[in-house]
């Protein structure tokens, strides 16, 4: 489904991102984690096309994006094609970015509407499947300001889900919301993973991670340096940054975890 070749990502004088290759197949989900500024975001804005490589490739489905084969060499794709590709990529990032001035259901109607020209007879329906499908069917009258974090998250599942995608791409999907809100987040990703979605996931939940994915991918400082079957990384990481990380991970829990004097 994903495969993504020598990778590079500068900005300015500074690779975010060196030299990954990756490659997801069609159902697996994939989980990246790693440090603050280790490049997870960037792969993840590079696979969607949000930011264009400066070398590599990445292609979707067989299909490479952001360029295109003319006379024998890649050329540039247009806005247009890019988009076409973007339409079997849900992404949903840290903040909601919903329309304040729609409801629920319109926010996510816009996308089948707008993009995919479906009549509203025919989007409507499938809207309020999602909602539903999400736990949110009795507020889809409401505007985002009456909602919740975790409630405008999973609107915002809901919306990108609503595109009929055969890729997701979850970039911290929780960082943004209450500690007790997250759970409900990840109760809905959970149930996207169950049926089968294609799921890239850059998370900062190990338990969720270890849970969830069929692999975990660990970056540092613009490259994968370690991967590997959840029980095998998280149990017995063979590199040693990866090992640093997780006992720092479970040294900040452990912390939070301890009831104060």
């Amino acid at each position: 489904m994903v495969q993504v070749v020598g990778l590079t990502k500068r900005f300015g004088e500074i690779d975010v991102v060196k030299d990954v290759d990756l490659s997801v197949r069609m159902g697996e989900k994939v989980a990246i984690i790693g440090p603050s500024g280790s490049g997870k975001t960037t792969l993840l804005r590079c696979v969607a096309h949000l930011e264009r490589p400066t070398s590599g490739y990445v292609t979707i489905g067989g299909e490479r994006i952001g360029e295109k084969l003319v006379n024998g060499r890649w050329r540039e794709m247009s806005d247009r094609e890019i988009a076409r590709i973007r339409t079997g990529i849900g992404m949903v990032f840290q903040r909601f970015n919903l329309f304040p001035h729609l409801t629920a259901l319109q926010n996510v109607m816009l996308g089948p509407t707008r993009v995919l020209k479906r009549s509203r007879a025919e989007a409507e329906p499938l809207a309020r499947e999602l909602l539903r499908k999400v736990g949110l069917a009795h507020k889809a009258a409401d505007y985002p300001e009456r909602l919740s974090g975790g409630q405008q998250q999973r609107v915002a599942i809901a919306r990108s889900l609503a595109m009929q995608p055969r890729l997701m791409l979850f970039d911290e999907a929780t960082s943004a919301l209450d500690p007790e809100l997250i759970g409900e987040v990840l109760n809905v990703m959970r149930d996207l993973a169950r049926d089968g979605m294609t799921m890239l996931i850059v998370t900062h939940e190990m338990q969720f991670a270890e849970d969830v994915a069929d692999r975990v991918v660990f970056m540092d400082h613009g490259r994968i340096v370690d991967e590997g079957p959840p029980h095998e990384l998280f149990r017995s990481p063979s590199h040693p940054r990866t090992q640093a990380f997780l006992r720092a991970v479970v040294d900040r829990q452990a912390m939070t975890e301890t009831p104060a004097p």
